[in-house]
């Protein structure tokens, strides 16, 4: 499978905290990554660091075969193919569900305006909301919400989604809707790297768990290997505590 995303010896410190120690991995084109781990493990760091949004200390990061950037319009030019989404939906409050997912193709893809709002009323459509699409993000549900920023991702058309704890914000109730439409990307082959405490979406939606530990990654397996018969002792510990709620 061709590398679509490379972290080659990729080292991050906040102060005297060494939060990624020599991070190597590879994320192939049409993979879904899941990253688990404790808290203070450095799975959203390892995530941010991905689109610069976390700089690094030392190492490379290649997305589709071009080294990350260090600023300016190479690294705009860069995230543009780099979906994002938040544990905080971070929509524009001012601003309707459709002009949320035009402004960024219209802006940076330079689509026209029709293109683009024909483009955001099928993403709305591809993940439940499209009748949604004048209202304010502040009248939606938190899953509704989050949906949408997924659909605005999306519209950037990217080679690659990063998803940083996408449902950990929301209330039990609306996690599957958000779920539901991430399982649906990764079914259509959309690059996915995930970092989630959603164990039921990774056993079904993905290629390879990333186990993070102290700023390591301890362990990397097929979610079959992984939840079945974890290799390293911090693994199991930490899947006994979470898997026996």
């Amino acid at each position: 499978m061709e590398p679509l995303v490379v972290l080659d010896s990729v080292n991050k410190h906040f102060g005297e905290l060494h939060v990624l120690k020599d991070i190597s991995t590879t994320v192939a084109k049409g993979e879904v990554v899941v990253v688990i781990g404790p808290s203070g493990s450095g799975k959203s760091t390892l995530c941010r660091a991905i689109n610069r949004l976390e700089t690094i200390d030392s190492g490379t990061i290649t997305i589709d075969g071009k080294r990350l950037p260090e600023e300016g319009s190479g690294l705009a030019k860069l995230r543009a193919d780099v979906g994002m989404v938040f544990q905080a939906f971070n929509l524009f409050a001012h601003k309707t569900v459709l002009d949320n997912v035009t402004l960024g193709p219209m802006k940076v893809r330079k689509l026209g305006k029709a293109e683009a709002r024909k483009r955001a009323m099928e993403l709305l459509d591809r993940v439940g909301v499209a009748n949604q699409a004048q209202k304010m993000p502040a009248q939606l549900s938190g899953g509704q919400q989050q949906r949408v920023a997924i659909a605005r991702a999306l519209a950037m058309d990217p080679k690659v989604m990063l998803l940083d704890e996408p449902t950990s914000a929301l209330d039990p109730e609306m996690i599957n809707e958000v779920l539901d439409v991430m399982v649906g990307l990764a079914k259509d082959g959309m690059t996915m790297v995930v970092v989630t405490h959603e164990m039921g979406f990774a056993r079904k939606a993905a290629n390879r768990v990333l186990f993070m530990d102290q700023g390591m990654i301890v362990e990397e397996a097929t979610p079959e290997q992984f939840f079945t018969a974890p290799k390293s002792d911090r693994a199991k510990d930490f899947l006994s505590k979470i898997l026996t709620h």
